[in-house]
């Protein structure tokens, strides 16, 4: 049984994408097993994961740090006017494409526990010119809104490094308005990983040991209230999975996948 507590686990993700982001693009980038660290290689992962070439421009120098495991905004159907909560909204490459499709009437939040990703985002926000964001510091277990404020929840490749997950979803149906809905990228299982890699804490903070199966990721949703869940595994996830931690075969127990939910 793992020693490793949830404060042990919070703490090392804090201080790796702390590192992440203050250091991204220099040569003492910390080693980061979804991410690349040239401007080439974020655009490259970027498209490869479902954005286009004029997601990776249109928002501001820096906001793409390479961290996500998919798009979650291409599921989300986002409609102008609605207001939009990312969750760990890192430098706020997600939150910068959600504003642009609300519109000047709708808002978008975005909360990371990390001080130096929400500084690198709010000066990203400034340097983009965008008036309909906005980041908050908080955790993803206990998020800093209002009770059924927001219409769409999404969120890229952050989820599974809580250590609490279903504190994560009872809040996010706590925040969203009836009918409001899920649309997360994130890391799962499909079979049960070697407890090596469970009690590795370095891999717990890059989007490997803190996965969850699939079918306790609905059975979570289903629990906390959510309806019309539907969780779609990306098999060519692998091929990018498989990178990661070169050795481990990691492509035969994690997969990429959208997470979509209701609240009724």
């Amino acid at each position: 049984m793992s020693t490793v507590s949830h404060d042990d686990v919070r703490q090392a993700v804090r201080e790796r994408y702390g590192a992440i982001a203050v250091t991204r693009g220099r040569s003492d980038t910390p080693s980061s097993c979804c991410g690349s660290s040239t401007d080439s290689g974020l655009q490259e992962k970027a498209m490869a994961l479902g954005y286009s070439a004029d997601d990776t421009t249109v928002v501001p120098d820096g906001a793409n740090l390479g961290l996500g495991c998919g798009n979650p905004t291409a599921i989300a159907a986002l409609q102008p006017g609605e207001t939009v909560l990312d969750l760990g909204s890192g430098a706020g490459f997600d939150c910068f494409l959600a504003a642009r499709v609300v519109g000047p009437q709708g808002h978008v939040i975005g909360v990371d526990m990390t001080p130096e990703m929400l500084r690198k985002a709010r000066e990203n926000a400034v340097n983009g010119g965008f008036q309909n964001v906005e980041f908050r510091l908080g955790e993803i277990e206990h998020v800093p809104v209002a009770d059924q404020s927001v219409d769409v929840i999404i969120s890229n490749c952050v989820i599974n490094l809580s250590p609490e997950k279903s504190k994560v979803f009872h809040d996010a149906f706590r925040v969203l308005k009836s009918g409001g809905r899920l649309a997360i990228s994130d890391i799962v299982t499909t079979a049960p990983l070697p407890e090596e890699i469970q009690n590795d804490l370095a891999l717990k903070t890059c989007c490997v040991a803190g996965a969850s199966l699939i079918d306790d990721v609905e059975r979570m949703l289903t629990d906390v209230g959510f309806s019309d869940i539907r969780i779609v595994p990306k098999d060519d996830s692998k091929t990018f999975i498989r990178e990661w931690v070169p050795g481990t075969h990691l492509e035969d127990y994690i997969v990429s996948a959208t997470i979509e939910a209701v609240k009724p």
